[in-house]
């Protein structure tokens, strides 16, 4: 409707035009014609030398008459009135000023309007006028023309834009209520493994449909990711609260209180796993929302493994921490003590007899490496131990407390600083973290 709209007012407002600037021109010749007529014929009569009778370049179309100052016809043309003049003697002093005027034939016994022009001439004892008045009847025939044109034209020429118009937008449109219906039946029904039509057209609506169908791609990967993890974490809840429940009702069925202080210790300890455990989901709920780092500025990445180190029960095994000059980088302090702290309560749980924690810079990047000496990670397995509960078997039987989530938030704050952890070759387990180093240049704050 807006298309029509736009359309109809720009043909009228052409069609106006049209008539308004050919009206004009066809005007503008007729009285250019006449007044070339009146100026020849008024040279001769200052000239004295006017024949009889006036002769005409346009003879039939253009009636000239040469009127004194009584209003009495002195001569004419051939074709006009010898004995009525063409304008009145009202009019005669009216149209003195030289400028065209339109006049009814009727007067003269002409049927077509005539457009009229004068010229003084002659001595001024014997001052004459010079009438010419040109035929109106061509102009109005084109104009009838051209408006007869305009009116069965622009009708055709709006149904067809309309028309085109109508035509494109649906054909244009048409994917889009496609893919609406497929949207629709996608949401309604819950369908999983669907994906929206693409048209066949290599144009903006596709491009829209495999931007929307990789949008659903990734929407039905994070919804098996949260369902993954919304099954796994329920799993590893279940087990700690089903330990606490058959202690507590075997407690309460045989009560001993020589007992009690060994349940009380049992569920401390497994109270205590739950609650790593909720903080571990809480904190990559936190990451994956985007808000489990602050950017303070630069720290020391070694400052904070000996900050870790320092806070550690006495261990079972051998711990040792190697720290190369300044290892700057910019973070969050806080986040990245918890990515070495993840990655040394790993390294104890499955340490023989030593672990081993080094910071350095290398080239623009700022290493952190702990290693231990127990049964190391295979190949195939160093990917899937930063997924979130994915445990190793070996791992499983040696598990002494772990949640199965510190390689996947070690893996989340590393990369929401921009760096990479990965598993390297090493006697035992070998850990890797690289962030980007950061340059010191001054006091920070």
């Amino acid at each position: 409707m807006l298309a029509t709209l736009v359309v109809a007012v720009g043909l009228v407002a052409g069609s106006v035009l049209l008539l308004l600037s050919l009206e004009a021109a066809l005007l503008a010749n007729v009285d250019g014609t006449a007044r070339k007529q009146a100026e020849d014929i008024a040279a001769l009569v200052d000239q004295d030398r006017l024949p009889e009778p006036i002769p005409a370049a346009d003879a039939g179309t253009v009636l000239v008459q040469v009127v004194d100052r009584r209003g009495r016809v002195r001569n004419a043309s051939l074709g006009s009135d010898r004995a009525v003049p063409l304008l009145s003697p009202s009019q005669l002093d009216g149209a003195r000023d030289g400028r065209p005027r339109n006049l009814d034939g009727a007067r003269i016994g002409e049927r077509e309007p005539l457009r009229v022009i004068t010229r003084p001439a002659g001595p001024a004892d014997d001052r004459v006028t010079v009438i010419a008045a040109a035929s109106f009847a061509s102009v109005d025939s084109s104009l009838h023309i051209v408006q007869l044109a305009v009116l069965i034209g622009v009708p055709l020429l709006l149904a067809m834009a309309v028309g085109t118009a109508w035509a494109t937008v649906g054909s244009t449109l048409r994917p889009v209520g496609e893919l609406r219906r497929a949207a629709e039946e996608i949401t309604g029904t819950g369908g999983r493994q669907r994906r929206l039509p693409l048209p066949a057209a290599e144009d903006e609506i596709r491009r829209l449909a495999e931007t929307l169908n990789r949008m659903l791609e990734r929407l039905e990967q994070a919804g098996g990711r949260q369902r993954a993890f919304v099954a796994d974490a329920a799993h590893e809840l279940r087990s700690p609260l089903a330990g606490m429940q058959v202690q507590l009702e075997v407690a309460l069925r045989h009560p001993d209180p020589a007992s009690w202080r060994q349940v009380a210790a049992a569920v401390l300890e497994d109270t205590l796993r739950l609650g790593r455990m909720v903080e571990d989901l809480l904190a990559l709920a936190r990451l994956d929302d985007g808000r489990g780092t602050r950017w303070v500025g630069v720290v020391d990445l070694g400052d904070i493994a000996r900050a870790v180190l320092r806070r550690q029960p006495e261990p079972r095994v051998d711990l040792r921490l190697d720290v190369a000059g300044a290892v700057p980088v910019r973070g969050d302090a806080s986040a990245l003590s918890r990515v070495v702290q993840n990655l040394l309560d790993n390294a104890l749980r499955h340490a023989a007899s030593r672990v081993e924690v080094s910071a350095r810079t290398e080239s623009a990047s700022s290493v952190l490496v702990v290693a231990d000496d127990g049964p190391g990670i295979t190949v195939a397995d160093r990917e899937r131990v930063f997924e979130r509960y994915a445990r190793l078997d070996d791992a499983r039987s040696r598990d002494a407390g772990g949640t199965g989530l510190g390689l996947a938030i070690v893996r989340e704050i590393v990369r929401a600083h921009q760096g990479e952890v990965t598993v390297e070759d090493g006697p035992g387990a070998r850990l890797v973290v690289r962030l980007p180093a950061e340059r010191r240049t001054g006091a920070d704050p």
